[in-house]
Formats: C-alpha cells, sequence, structure tokens
C-alpha cells in the first residue's frame, strides 16, 4: 500500500506521466494494434481493415528490401552518430579548451548554425552542396579533380556526412559540460608527471568523462536511428534503394504503397532497434555507475 505521504510526493509527477503515456505510449501500443491488422489507404481495407496477427511480421522476414534498409540504417547510424558526430563533437570540446576567442566563436557559430536551423533547411543546404553541378563538384573542379554525382554514386556517404554537419553541435555540447568537470589537479598532475597529449586523452580525460560518452552516444543514436527529413529529401532512398533507411522504407511502405499495416510493422521493428540501443547504453551507465560506488 502507498503511504498518504508518498502519494503527496508523487502527485506532481503525475500529470507528466499522463501527458507521456499519452503522446508516448498511445502511439506505440496504436502502432504495434496497426501492425496486426491489413490496414491500407485505398481498396476494401481502407474502410474495413482486418487482423491478420503476425503477416506482416512474416512478409517483412521475406521481403529482400528489408535485410538491405536494416543495414543502410546500421550503418547510417554508425556512420554518423557514433563515430561522426560522437568523435568530431569530442575533438572540438578539446581543442576549444586551447584555442582563441576568434577561433572558438567562428568554429561554434558555423556547428550551431547547423543544429538550429529546421532539419528540412539543412537537407535542402546539403542537397545543394551534393548535387552533380552543386558547390562541391565546383570546388573539386577548381582544384582540377572531375567532379563525382554524390547523390548517385555515393548516396549513402552524403548523407552521413550530411547528419555530422548537423548534429555534432549536440555532442559539442555535451563534451564541454562534461570536460569543464574535469578537476584541474588531476590534469596538472598528469602534466607533471609527463604524460603526452594522447596518454592524458586515453588515460585520464575519456575514464573521467565516461559516463558523458555513454550518455551522448544513447541520446544521438535514437535522435540518429528516426532521422527521415534529410534523407528524403537528399535522395527519397534511391538510387535504386541505396539510400534506403528503415524511416524511409517505412513511409514507402505506408504511404507509396498504401500499405499502412506494412509500414506500421516496420515502425515497431525500428522501435525495439531502439529499444535494444537504449539497454545496451543504460548498462553500460549502470556498470560505470556500480564502479564508481
Amino acid at each position: 500500500m502507498i503511504s498518504t505521504r508518498n502519494l503527496k510526493r508523487r502527485l506532481p509527477i503525475l500529470p507528466s506521466f499522463l501527458m507521456l503515456a499519452l503522446f508516448m505510449a498511445g502511439p506505440i501500443v496504436w502502432a504495434l494494434y496497426i501492425s496486426l491488422t491489413n490496414t491500407s489507404l485505398t481498396g476494401t481495407a481502407a474502410q474495413d481493415s482486418q487482423f491478420i496477427g503476425l503477416d506482416n511480421y512474416l512478409t517483412m522476414l521475406g521481403d529482400p528490401d528489408f535485410p538491405n534498409a536494416v543495414w543502410l540504417t546500421v550503418v547510417f547510424v554508425v556512420g554518423s552518430a557514433i563515430i561522426g558526430q560522437n568523435t568530431l563533437g569530442l575533438f572540438l570540446a578539446i581543442g576549444f579548451r586551447s584555442a582563441s576567442k576568434a577561433i572558438k566563436k567562428t568554429t561554434s557559430a558555423l556547428v550551431m548554425a547547423a543544429w538550429m536551423l529546421p532539419e528540412i533547411v539543412v537537407a535542402f543546404a546539403a542537397y545543394v552542396f551534393f548535387n552533380t553541378d552543386g558547390t562541391l563538384n565546383q570546388i573539386l573542379l577548381s582544384l582540377g579533380v572531375d567532379p563525382i554525382a554524390w547523390l548517385f554514386e555515393a548516396p549513402m556517404l552524403a548523407i552521413v556526412l550530411a547528419n555530422i554537419w548537423r548534429g555534432t553541435a549536440f555532442s559539442l555540447l555535451v563534451y564541454m559540460a562534461a570536460l569543464d568537470d574535469v578537476p584541474e589537479e588531476i590534469t596538472e598532475a598528469a602534466r607533471i608527471d609527463g604524460a603526452s597529449s594522447s596518454q592524458h586523452l586515453f588515460l585520464v580525460t575519456l575514464p573521467i568523462i565516461k559516463n558523458s560518452i555513454n550518455t551522448n552516444l544513447m541520446l544521438i543514436t535514437l535522435q540518429t536511428l528516426s532521422v527521415f527529413t534529410l534523407v528524403y529529401t537528399m535522395t527519397r532512398g534511391g538510387p535504386s534503394g541505396k539510400s534506403t533507411t528503415l524511416p524511409v522504407f517505412a513511409y514507402d511502405q505506408a504511404f507509396r504503397v498504401a500499405d499502412i499495416g506494412y509500414g506500421a510493422a516496420i515502425s515497431v521493428v525500428m522501435i525495439l532497434i531502439g529499444v535494444i540501443f537504449s539497454v545496451i547504453y543504460l548498462r553500460l551507465l549502470r556498470s560505470e555507475g556500480d564502479k564508481n560506488e
């Protein structure tokens, strides 16, 4: 039984809990239900959908395009978030500690601008940059290098680089705050002991901010997993499915093929992938917390 005192303590968070249940858990449960039906945008299933159990998931397992979408999603998340945004954000934060004010302000302004702009604006800017007649190819031509059709020959590389540019600012802010919490006396002691810059980074700084690294990785992984506008605007998943990540694949099946039930099933798989990543990162955070106790 919950005591009156504990009940009074929990009442202030009740509205927040109800909002989370309504706007987060509600859509997830609804998507799960729709994924078990043959709901469609057209035909008889649009008016009178039927419960079909796991048929959509069985169809997914036999769909040759599904493994490709999963693989491209993993490449996109690992390349642009776990390696790109995380690493670049960390080294920018480290570099800012010793950089001049002019360099720090200029670089941070460029990085923050991409993060603050709406995703659709960033997507169009990236499209113009990587287009066949775009900025990047004009730079290559001025250097005597033949232009490349980036969005056709290397679409995944283009959207990975675009997402790194857009999302690095978040990692930068996280690591700037984390580095401010590194005790100055430990840094000074490492210098006195003759530690090189790389030794100081890997043996002193990274172990101290390990929890911040795990937290940042979890957040940017989940953010990148759900990126749709950037990919769809730049390539629409093409050419020939070479950049069709799971969000784009789900959209195509739900709204272009008009199979809402199948699209919802793909969305449920995306949620499960996000849960798996979250569990891994939370376990890492918990294990680090237990070591520090």
